[in-house]
């Protein structure tokens, strides 16, 4: 395999990797919930998945969901960067 099939190949099974919002749906509210305009979404990450419920518009809904999305993948993927230390002066 060249060096280019291999990266072609790392870097689509890192993106197929990441959380992805899959579906949001008008539902009736979860057990014990009360009140109207109760939505379902699923986010998956290869075969898991998980599902949750919000109240709210669609277009709320679907915004709060893809922000949980990005939340899952930075925490699986966190930023790299330049951490400036400093010293402190011991006190004597």
């Amino acid at each position: 395999m060249s060096a280019a099939q291999d990266a072609v190949r790392k870097s689509s099974s890192a993106a197929s990797a990441d959380y992805r919002l899959t579906s949001v749906t008008k539902s009736e509210p979860p057990e014990g919930a009360e009140g109207g305009n109760w939505h379902r979404y699923e986010l998956a990450r290869g075969s898991a998945v998980i599902t949750g419920y919000r109240q709210g518009t669609m277009k709320e809904v679907t915004r709060a969901a893809e922000e949980i999305v990005r939340g899952l993948n930075e925490r699986r993927f966190p930023r790299k960067g330049r951490v400036q230390l400093t010293r402190s002066r011991r006190s004597n």
